[in-house]
């Protein structure tokens, strides 16, 4: 695993463009069913988790307080859980439940990115593109 010490800027550089990228292919396919959390807010969803990661490696708060990370990782949670409340929440009814789940799930993946678990970002993304693409077809056979 990672010793959480600040890294190289390249390589962070590199986990923000994966995050990028992770969040992307999830808002493409949002885009593509014309919701309305689509590409562009599931990419800054995504580039937002993996720098709220990211602030406490690079300044060295992650290394000196062994709680720091797991607590960035609470407030990025919270934070976007509160996103997609306000995103299903409209005249009292829920409506937009997959959407707000695709941007939490952007959440993860730009985690991930910015963890360096790039494995765990690919297979996440892989996951959750065959949930959205091939179980809403078969819903819609059955």
């Amino acid at each position: 695993m990672n010793d959480f010490t600040p890294i190289p800027w390249l390589v962070v550089i590199g986990r923000l463009l994966l995050a990028i990228a992770l969040g992307s292919a999830i808002g493409l396919e949002r885009e593509f069913g014309e919701k309305a959390a689509g590409l562009r807010t599931n990419m800054l969803v995504a580039l937002g988790a993996a720098l709220f990661v990211l602030v406490p490696v690079q300044s060295g708060l992650a290394a000196a307080d062994a709680t720091a990370l797991a607590r960035s990782l609470q407030g990025i949670i919270t934070g976007v859980g509160f996103v997609g409340a306000g995103s299903i929440l409209r005249a009292d009814r829920v409506h937009g439940l997959t959407s707000a789940t695709a941007v939490w799930i952007s959440a993860g993946l730009g985690i991930a990115a910015g963890l360096g678990l790039w494995q765990l970002g690919l297979i996440g993304a892989g996951f959750a593109l065959a949930i959205l693409r091939y179980l809403k077809y078969l819903e819609q056979q059955l």
